[in-house]
């Protein structure tokens, strides 16, 4: 038996198929994963609540691909390495997780809550987040803390450098790091402000 096949046709499927073989896979990194257990749950009602809104970054790392900052100044965006989500929202999931799990409390962002509850909101803004493979990870962040209710406000600004070393394993690893002590900065205030009614910024 004798088979014809059309030259063309087998030239673009070999094409296709060498071009699918050498494409790297894409690679997700999260900020969120693993930082924090939930609070434990209790009968009685929480003394206080917190609020998160949505936490801003700067426009350039705005992406859901990786954007590293080279020896000379240029910034490259990796387009096989990506954030499970936007830098904006894995920053305020991570937040979140990590100051429930320091408190103990509940994040109510958009959710109702009992009358007369007692609820510290917390917003963010970021102003710098660098990656820098094989040197560093940095978080600068400006936030303030607010008891709903209130127009007295305490701002704060964070600012984590972390060394990291070679990969994005470990750059992603820095800037968990870097939310991390955003997070008990942000506690630490919150805390204060509930037991006695003022706090101060983190020395």
């Amino acid at each position: 038996m004798t088979y014809r096949f059309h030259l063309p046709a087998v030239i673009a499927a070999v094409v296709l198929m060498a071009g699918c073989a050498g494409t790297p896979p894409e690679r997700f990194y999260s900020l969120s994963s693993g930082m924090g257990a939930p609070a434990a749950k209790s009968g009685a009602a929480p003394a206080y609540y917190i609020e998160i809104p949505a936490v801003t970054v700067p426009q350039q790392v705005a992406r859901s691909q990786l954007v590293v900052t080279t020896g000379d100044g240029r910034m490259d965006l990796l387009e096989q390495d990506r954030w499970t989500s936007p830098p904006a929202s894995e920053i305020g999931q991570a937040l979140s997780q990590i100051v429930t799990s320091n408190l103990g409390v509940v994040d109510v962002f958009r959710t109702p809550t009992p009358e007369g509850a007692t609820v510290y909101r917390i917003s963010t803004n970021v102003q710098r987040f660098e990656s820098a493979p094989g040197k560093y990870a940095l978080l600068d962040a400006v936030w303030s803390v607010r008891q709903v209710g209130s127009q007295k406000a305490l701002t704060c600004r964070t600012v984590a450098n972390e060394t990291v070393g070679d990969g994005n394993e470990a750059l992603v690893a820095g800037h968990r790091r870097a939310v991390a002590r955003l997070g008990a900065d942000v506690a630490g205030a919150v805390r204060a402000l509930a037991a006695n009614g003022s706090a101060a910024c983190p020395a």
